[in-house]
């Protein structure tokens, strides 16, 4: 079939000759990103705490200088993995893995070890940021009632970090769908390898591309949609009403009015008792006087 004369002719082309290729790279795509992001996320989760646990010389030497040198090697793999390209890791682990390990990985196997790893020197930092910034009184109250490291972590400030570094992992996603191209080094058949393939079979390059940007630009953007929506679930309600009632108190009918019938009748007989007092005073006042 003959290529039609025109940039939007042309694009209609491409996408009835080539949507399944498309949508064979967007599927590649999200399913590494999404993946990986979880994984690094995990990674990062656990890096981050570890890199919080306070340690004292004094009290455990052994433990001091055990953690010490962990510390040290978590900082070394953030700084390398923050401080060096992704495609220069890729590259790195994808063909050093099997001259040096004698393991050869596969392509999803490389592609979901190179992103997960690059994620989760990333979500470290993010982690201990969002650890720190946390008032410390609640982890002193936290270890006061006995509670270790994780336990503390897990039950109280984790759950409040996780508020404040969610926009953070709502970016690493979003980064992650981007730079998935970069697998492209090692063969991995995302997006925009495919569409290096479609753009070449008929040199429609410009055209390919474009479709391809406008894909990029839709997973993104239904993304961080879909994020900003579980951020504003997680921050509540804007306004709470008051409770007016307490479910501990009784319940409604168990109470019961004075009876006014009742009082009245009480207040003639005090009356009544105070009037008879007060005749048996004077009564005797005038017997004394006589």
């Amino acid at each position: 079939m003959s290529l039609p004369e025109g940039f939007l002719p042309r694009i209609f082309f491409i996408l009835e000759e080539y949507w399944g290729s498309f949508m064979s790279g967007v599927g590649n795509t999200m399913l590494i990103a999404v993946v990986s992001t979880f994984i690094g996320c995990i990674i990062g989760f656990l890096v981050g705490m570890i890199q919080t646990i306070p340690t004292d010389k004094e009290e455990n030497p052994v433990k001091f200088y055990f953690m010490l040198i962990v510390k040290f090697i978590l900082n070394a793999y953030v700084e390398i993995f923050r401080g060096t390209p992704m495609m220069v890791q890729a590259m790195f682990i994808y063909y050093g893995s099997s001259m040096v390990f004698g393991i050869d990985l596969g392509m999803y196997q490389a592609a979901f070890l190179i992103v997960s790893i690059n994620t989760g020197a990333y979500m470290a930092e993010t982690v201990r940021g969002g650890i720190l910034s946390i008032d410390p009184g609640q982890t002193e109250g936290a270890m006061a009632i006995g509670m270790n490291h994780w336990q503390t972590m897990m039950s109280v400030i984790l759950p409040q970090a996780l508020r404040n570094i969610m926009p953070q992992i709502g970016n690493n996603l979003i980064i992650n769908i981007k730079d998935t191209c970069v697998l492209s080094v090692i063969g991995m058949m995302e997006l925009f390898y495919t569409t290096k393939g479609i753009a070449g079979a008929y040199y429609t390059y410009f055209e390919a591309f474009s479709i391809t940007m406008v894909l990029y630009f839709i997973l993104t953007f239904t993304c961080s949609r879909i994020l900003r929506y579980i951020e504003m679930r997680m921050d509540g309600p804007d306004n709470y009403e008051l409770v007016m009632s307490d479910a501990l108190t009784m319940g409604e009918g168990t109470y019961r009015m004075p009876n006014k019938e009742k009082d009245t009748n009480a207040d003639l007989r005090a009356h009544k008792q105070s009037e008879a007092s007060k005749n048996a005073l004077n009564h005797g006042s005038q017997r004394g006087n006589l």
